[in-house]
């Protein structure tokens, strides 16, 4: 239920805006001229555009990507006009993902490698800037798939050719939820609809690589008067294969003497396939209101087998217990989603109301399968199996609410409604023979959660000057948690209020250069299964939980960036301060035997102070550079945690892309990332990179071919090492993440051909 005080402030944040902003009319305005490709930005916020064909979201993020302009000839000489590599807006950064080859054959993860700012483990856990609280988007919007804990998963396994574009906001506006204190990271889907003139279009990809990989997918459109049909549908076959080595090490803590050493090691490889569907209709009911629905579903099947081997040795280095546990494992996981929209648009000026309504629901279910056997002492080890089901219901509803002002400045105002329902069920059975399983209660667990967020908001972003220009937002929330163990019968909520606010600042040094300066105050809510207390039962060695004491964290966010575009070349700087109190962090304790604990606490703060830089450019006529730096240093503050201490260090990350067009129908690509070390209370993760290559070849006017190589030196591990005056843990993931492809994309359609995004072209530094 949304409180009396919710309402009261909302109420009054919102009539703070809007006085002076809807006491101005806004005079019809008359066509905008077309805008020359390389014409500079001469004003910090352009004048209102006319809207575009597409809808924006319900929080006015981006629009599907817009198709290119046509080629234009004078004699032999063809220019091709195309979108920008690399835009900017007073609050947001994007990138254009035509020209990373890994998107065309990979997955969503390794397009978001290559993104500045942006890191993703070989896990598929992603952090902006070594902050792991991250919220993702799709076209603005929220995604039940990249939602929750099968994320990580999902980035894994969704083709990344599906995008045209990611846009990163680390400093969000209040039209932005708040959730994630690292920032937002929203993608922007590719365009299905016809071009003007246009019935049908669309495209065939297909790649094969080794191992057993392959992927197909194919996208494609159709228009008649009012009605606009869009769809794509893509298949994925991705084995890989894991190793995991652990050097566990118990200590005395009168002395520090190593008294129990356990070493473990772990083979896994599995055969994994998933298929991903889209279908939207649009239909417009009058010239200036539009109703669209689209039905969308995501499935991931996955099956293999596990290989364990488990030794412990005293003191004096003598095997005191050894075991090989081996099995099997298989994973099927369902999401299907509905999103209904309304826009009505009261002028060409961009003044719009927007409704939507959505729906998610998801569904994972995982079994894994293992016999033990003894070596020393030698015997028959029991036989164990987890079964786990996991179901989650997302429901969302936005109304945004966008008016230009006659100076030249835009208000905002929505309300948001987000709903999450978890339902998960555990089952552990152990006995001597698979025939002989018996449920063991202590590690099975039935736990129901539901999570609502009420939220009001209202931006006011205004032209103070003819170079400075300034946007302040507020956003309220209610928050309302509830977690039920229905195996257990313990229960626990939250429900707290907060108030986030935001401002941008922007100032034109010249027509290339741009400073801007922002704050926001954001928050990283547990989620849901954080908070079950239950124990779940890992490997004989590990255990896991959740913690229903976790609080949200909160982050005061400060950045200043430098911008300057000329030309074809881009550079951009940002100094950042971003100061967290109860941040997260996950804490091992040791149960006895050798038996550790994992489960979530609260740090008592963190500060990241760092200097990214970006630059993108031209190095000779055929070849392009893409670069990104950032050193920061990370401060946390451990008190309490038990054998946590405070830790501080100065860590570095960056990126280097080269592309080369040697001639019109050649393109060769070669990239590469690393990831600095981030800190936890009782260690660190360690860093490691990537390097990839690519090249594509126009055959011809609807084919090319392509080949990429990602991870080429098998170099990106993930490592994870705990230190503490009682033990060592020390754990050394392998992901055989490399891989090579070759395919062909075809395009068809019965207008002009939409032209391939070439490189940014555009001398001027565009707005986003």
């Amino acid at each position: 239920m949304i409180r009396r005080k919710t309402l009261l402030l909302a109420g009054a944040t919102l009539l703070a805006f809007a006085p002076e902003a809807l006491a101005q009319t806004v005079p019809a305005p008359a066509p905008a001229p077309a805008q020359s490709a390389t014409a500079p930005q001469t004003a910090p916020i352009p004048a209102p555009a006319p809207a575009p064909a597409t809808p924006p979201t319900a929080q006015e993020a981006p629009a599907a990507e817009p198709a290119e302009s046509e080629p234009s000839g004078v004699g032999d000489v063809v220019v091709t006009g195309s979108t920008t590599e690399v835009r900017t807006s007073i609050d947001s950064v994007s990138y254009s993902l035509a020209n990373d080859l890994q998107a065309t054959t990979g997955s969503l993860a390794d397009a978001l490698r290559n993104v500045p700012s942006v890191d993703v483990d070989p896990q598929g856990n992603v952090s902006l800037r070594g902050d792991s609280g991250v919220t993702i988007l799709v076209d603005g919007r929220p995604s039940g798939i990249l939602t929750g804990e099968g994320r990580a998963q999902a980035l894994l396994q969704l083709p990344a050719d599906r995008y045209a574009r990611i846009e990163v906001m680390t400093n969000p506006s209040a039209a932005y939820s708040p959730e994630g204190s690292g920032g937002v990271i929203n993608l922007i889907t590719k365009p299905n609809a016809p071009r003007v003139g246009t019935q049908t279009t669309g495209s065939v990809r297909a790649n094969v690589g080794d191992n057993g990989r392959w992927n197909l997918g194919g996208s494609g459109s159709w228009q008649k008067d009012k009605v606009t049909l869009s769809g794509d549908l893509s298949y994925r076959a991705d084995p890989n294969e894991f190793e995991l080595n652990r050097l566990r090490e118990q200590l005395d803590p009168a002395t520090g003497a190593v008294v129990s050493t356990t070493r473990n090691g772990t083979t896994q490889q599995s055969d994994q396939t998933g298929t991903v569907g889209r279908f939207t209709a649009e239909y417009k009911l009058t010239d200036r209101t539009q109703l669209t629905g689209e039905v969308r579903g995501v499935t991931f099947q996955g099956e293999g087998e596990v290989d364990s081997l488990f030794e412990t040795r005293d003191a004096a280095g003598a095997v005191t217990s050894a075991y090989r546990r081996d099995g099997d494992s298989e994973f099927d996981f369902v999401n299907w989603g509905a999103t209904a929209r309304l826009l009505h648009r009261f002028d060409d000026a961009g003044h719009e109301w927007s409704n939507e309504l959505r729906y998610d629901s998801a569904s994972t279910e995982a079994q894994g399968f293992s016999l033990t056997a003894l070596l020393v002492p030698a015997g028959i080890g029991p036989a164990e199996r987890t079964a786990q089901d996991l179901d989650q219901i997302t429901l969302g509803f936005t109304s945004a609410y966008v008016r230009p002002t006659a100076d030249g400045g835009k208000l905002r105002l929505g309300y948001e409604l987000t709903e999450l329902r978890p339902d998960q069920e555990i089952i552990f059975s152990r006995g001597l023979s698979e025939g002989t399983l018996v449920v063991v209660p202590g590690f099975s667990n039935r736990f129901e959660a539901r999570q609502t967020v009420h939220a009001l908001y209202g931006t006011w972003e205004k032209p103070l000057t003819e170079k400075f220009s300034a946007q302040a937002g507020l956003r309220l929330e209610q928050a309302d948690i509830e977690i039920d163990d229905r195996t257990g019968g313990a229960s626990a909520s939250q429900d707290y209020f907060r108030a986030y606010p935001t401002a941008h600042l922007q100032y034109q040094l010249s027509e290339t250069e741009t400073l801007r300066a922002s704050y926001s105050r954001r928050i990283q809510r547990p989620q849901p299964a954080q908070l079950n207390p239950f124990v779940s039962y890992g490997d004989p060695l590990s255990r896991r939980s959740g913690n229903p004491d976790l609080e949200p964290q909160e982050t005061d966010s400060f950045e200043a960036m430098w911008q300057k575009r000329q030309g074809t070349t881009f550079y951009q700087a940002t100094a950042y301060l971003r100061d967290t109190d109860k941040a997260f962090t996950e804490v091992v304790s040791d149960l006895g035997g050798g038996v550790f604990l994992t489960r979530p606490e609260n740090l008592g703060s963190r500060r990241d102070l760092g200097l990214e830089t970006t630059a993108n450019g031209t190095l000779h006529p055929t070849l392009r550079y893409s670069a990104s730096v950032n050193v920061f240093r990370q401060e946390i503050d451990a008190a309490g945690i038990p054998g946590g201490e405070d830790r501080d260090g100065t860590f570095a990350s960056g990126r280097l892309s080269l592309n080369w067009t040697p001639n019109a129908k050649d393109f060769v690509q070669v990239s590469g990332f690393w990831q600095g070390e981030s800190l936890l209370a009782q260690g660190t993760r360690e860093a490691g990179g990537m390097l990839n290559i690519g090249y594509r070849r126009k055959l011809t006017e609807t084919l090319s071919f392509n080949f990429t190589g990602r991870d080429v030196l098998a170099s990106f591990n993930n490592t994870t090492v705990y230190e503490t005056p009682l033990f060592r843990d020390r754990s050394e993931q392998t992901i055989n993440l490399r891989a090579f492809y070759i395919g062909l994309s075809w395009t068809l359609g019965s207008g002009p051909r939409r032209q391939p995004e070439q490189f940014d072209f555009s001398a001027g530094p565009t707005g986003g």
